[in-house]
Order: structure tokens, then sequence, then C-alpha cells
């Protein structure tokens, strides 16, 4: 990444950070205004690895399901897509209709196929997924990311090379784990999710992301872990898609509400902690809707962001004016490009990001009087 120009390079005295430090110190009043329209200014970006036109990309959804959706999307700006996820229990359920003497006991969510989806209520099954990666593939320019959805080693990791084979240019590893458990420790468990990342990473030469839910008791550190164990990225964050309940059938409620912007500050927090500790790829999922939401991702750490709820609430066509508005506020700003403004509102400056937290914590409280 290069280094804004009106940017100095801080020491930390607790140790360098990973990434490059860039501190925007030039008051509003002594940037200089490029005379280049906004158009032309440069958004192409580093992900996983993989040169993209735009830090925008789309996350997983039924976009990928379409192939006509999806090159709307490449026309609108995206910069990679993201595909719907094949979940670990979709791959065993298709094993044991396609093979009925497999033994249930293998099912990994404790034996009880039965509370799944059945396999035909899945929209792509394993061989047609592996089927629209490759019809993807043969249309798009842009990065195409495979999603493969689980939570503990297993025969369904083989699908990660079966991705790689049908041309995914990177797999993003969404690690969806409840502890539910009061018998099972917490390090028993991300273990567990550590040793899933290693075998996926050690079947596949593409690069993989690893797209993790926001509960852990420390995150900073699993985060180094799962750089360690080989993550080429981190997606921040699921979705916990918790059931709500109808009071009046006295029944679970599973319709899906989509995301809104209230949802991006505990992205923010983060991003803005993680991003000066870490060298891997860092996106943001959920909570992005405008194109000031995506500036406030980038400054804070994201590399990329991912759109999809935007999307599905407003059609694709709206990703072309968040880009626009991306576009036109790096240009208002005096920024010469994304990567000029990606970490410039992160905590590489703090010596105490705990207590940086903590302290606004409480300054936002005191906000409220009676």
């Amino acid at each position: 990444m290069r280094a804004h120009p009106a940017a100095r390079a801080v020491v930390n005295p607790q140790g360098d950070s990973p990434r490059k430090k860039r501190i925007a110190t030039a008051p509003a009043s002594r940037i200089t205004y490029r005379s280049a329209p906004p158009t032309m200014t440069n958004l192409s970006t580093e992900y996983l690895g993989l040169k993209i036109a735009s830090p925008l990309i789309v996350g997983a959804s039924p976009f990928a399901d379409d192939v006509q959706a999806v090159m709307l999307l490449q026309d609108m700006g995206a910069g990679a897509i993201v595909m719907r996820s094949l979940f670990e229990e979709q791959i065993y359920l298709d094993a044991l209709e396609t093979a009925p003497a497999a033994n249930p006991a293998l099912f990994p969510a404790g034996g009880e196929p039965h509370a799944f989806p059945q396999p035909s209520d899945y929209q792509l099954s394993p061989a047609r997924y592996l089927e629209q990666v490759s019809k993807l593939k043969s249309v798009l320019s842009v990065p195409l990311i495979a999603s493969l959805n689980g939570s503990r080693p297993g025969g369904w990791i083989d699908y990660a090379q079966r991705f790689e084979k049908a041309g995914a240019d990177a797999i993003e590893l969404n690690l969806y784990q409840l502890a539910a458990d009061p018998d099972v420790p917490a390090a028993a468990l991300e273990a567990e999710l550590l040793e899933t990342l290693r075998l996926v990473k050690s079947s596949v030469r593409i690069p993989v992301a690893v797209k993790l839910l926001p509960y852990f008791t420390s995150l900073a550190n699993f985060a180094r872990q799962l750089e360690a164990a080989g993550a080429d990225g981190i997606t921040l964050f699921n979705r916990l898609y918790q059931a709500k309940i109808d009071s009046e059938e006295r029944a679970e409620d599973l319709s899906l509400d989509l995301s809104d912007s209230s949802e991006l500050p505990a992205r923010l927090r983060w991003l803005a902690i993680l991003s000066p500790n870490l060298k891997c790829s860092l996106a943001a999922s959920g909570g992005v809707h405008s194109a000031a939401d995506a500036v406030k991702a980038i400054a804070a750490g994201a590399d990329a962001v991912q759109l999809v709820s935007v999307l599905l609430r407003h059609g694709p066509r709206v990703l072309s004016s968040i880009s626009e508005g991306l576009r036109r506020w790096i240009h208002d700003h005096g920024f010469e490009s994304v990567d000029d403004l990606r970490d410039t509102m992160n905590l590489q400056r703090s010596l105490d990001p705990a207590g940086h937290e903590r302290a606004q914590y409480q300054r936002i409280l005191q906000n409220w009087r009676i």
C-alpha cells in the first residue's frame, strides 16, 4: 500500500505495525484538490493478493446463481463476486441421498440430518455449484470467490480443491459455529476452526479468506492465529441469523431481515483494532449501504467492502451510484486513490486500543441527559 502524501510514519514503542502506517496530518485548509474529474479517481486495489478494479465487491448471496445478474454487477463496477455458500451439512446430505448406505452418524450436526433442509431445498446442489463456478468464470473478468461454509474438519473440505479445479480465483471459508455446548471450552472450539483452515489451505493453491462471527473472547488473538495458520484474509463479520419467535403461532419465525447501516459500527471497531496488527487482507461485510459507509470501512482498515443487502433491496444498479460516490469522496477530500484512504482512521497510533475503546464508551454515555 502506498502512503498518502500528507502522511508521516510513526514508530510505535510497543512494536511496528505489519501494515504501512499512514496518519493524515495536513489540516483541511492545506489540502490541494486535484483538477481531474472524480471519474478518474483510482479505485483499484488488492484483495487476497488479487488485483481488483474496486474495493466494492458483491458478498455471498443469490446474485451469483444467475449469470446475467453477475454480468450486470460486473458492469456496475463490482471488484469481485462472492458466490453463495456450499454448506458442510449440505455436502453430507447429498452424499446420504446418493449413497443411502452411508453412515448417518458421520453427519456433523449431532447425527440429526432431518433438522436441515432437504437436498432439493438448497438452491445449488454440490454438483451444480461446481458447474456454476465454471460457467461464471467463462463470462467474468473480475475475480470469482467460491464460498465454503462449515465449522469442523471433515470430508466436505475436499470441495475446496474442487472449487479450485472448477476455476475459482479464491475461497471464502465461512466458519459459522455457535458455541452452545457448555462442556466444550472456547480453546477446543478455536482449535477445531484453526485445523479446518489448515486443511483447506493445504489442499489448494488459491487464496483463502476466513469469514467470522464476531463472538470470540479474544478476537484479536484468534485473528492472529488465523493468519499464522495461513489465512490470506479475514472477513468481518458473518451475521448470526437468529430465529425470531412468532408469538401467535408460538413457533420460530425464519424470515430474513436485511442489514442496514446500524450494523456497520461493530465492523469499524474491529477493522480499526485488527488492521495495524495483521498483514492479511481484511474485508468488511454487513452494514455498508452507501458510499459514506464504504469510506468509513476503508478508512478503518478494510481492503474490500462486501455489499449484499443494499443490492437485494435496491437492485444491482445501485452499485454504480455507490462506486461513483466513493470516487467523488476520495477526489473531493484530496486523496489520490483508495489505497491512500485506507488505514487513516484505524488505531495504529493508539498504544492501548482497549483503553481507547473503553474511554470512547464512557464519553458516549455522558452525552445523554435527563
